[in-house]
């Protein structure tokens, strides 16, 4: 019967179920059963039932009272900033590049829109986290030189890269390869 009532072991239970069960047991235990074993017909132990009736003895109605039960925060990005930022990512300069890019370029125009926190939770929501990268976007195939990657665009990809460095020390897997 425990399943049936309860649901699951570890899971939570509603404020009615637990009022329920621990009704059900009082009756039982008025009945001349012991505590123990109608509790074991629940699936609960004699502390649950104890710590239940506190709860709805106390202040709590038996709700959850946990930290992580929803509530309101106040520093929540609005919808209209959440639009914003997406907005921001489906602009042409930034649709290839993941927050952690597009936080700092805003950044160098002077203008804050967001953590890169908030814009990878922005993305996440919408679906759009995967796949942000300049390849996914332009169809642009990458290959190794001596002085790092270019692109078939002729785009000079590790332009940062002395020229002691030769292509064998790259370790960057190319697309097709």
């Amino acid at each position: 019967m425990g399943g049936l009532l309860l649901g699951v072991r570890g899971r939570l239970t509603s404020a009615a179920h637990r009022r329920k069960a621990i009704e059900l047991i009082s009756e039982a235990h008025a009945a001349g059963a012991g505590l123990l074993s109608a509790c074991g017909e629940f699936g609960i132990c004699l502390r649950t039932l104890k710590r239940w009736r506190k709860a709805l003895i106390g202040d709590g109605g038996g709700h959850d009272r946990r930290k992580g039960s929803p509530r309101l925060v106040s520093h929540k990005l609005s919808e209209e900033e959440r639009q914003r930022i997406l907005l921001t990512c489906h602009q042409a300069e930034y649709a290839s590049l993941p927050p952690g890019q597009i936080v700092p370029a805003l950044a160098d125009r002077g203008l804050y829109i967001g953590s890169e926190s908030s814009f990878y939770r922005v993305l996440h929501a919408h679906g759009q986290v995967q796949g942000r990268t300049s390849q996914a976007t332009t169809g642009t195939k990458t290959s190794a030189t001596a002085q790092g990657l270019r692109s078939e665009a002729g785009v000079e990809l590790g332009h940062h890269l002395s020229p002691h460095h030769r292509a064998r020390d790259l370790a960057v897997p190319l697309p097709g390869n």
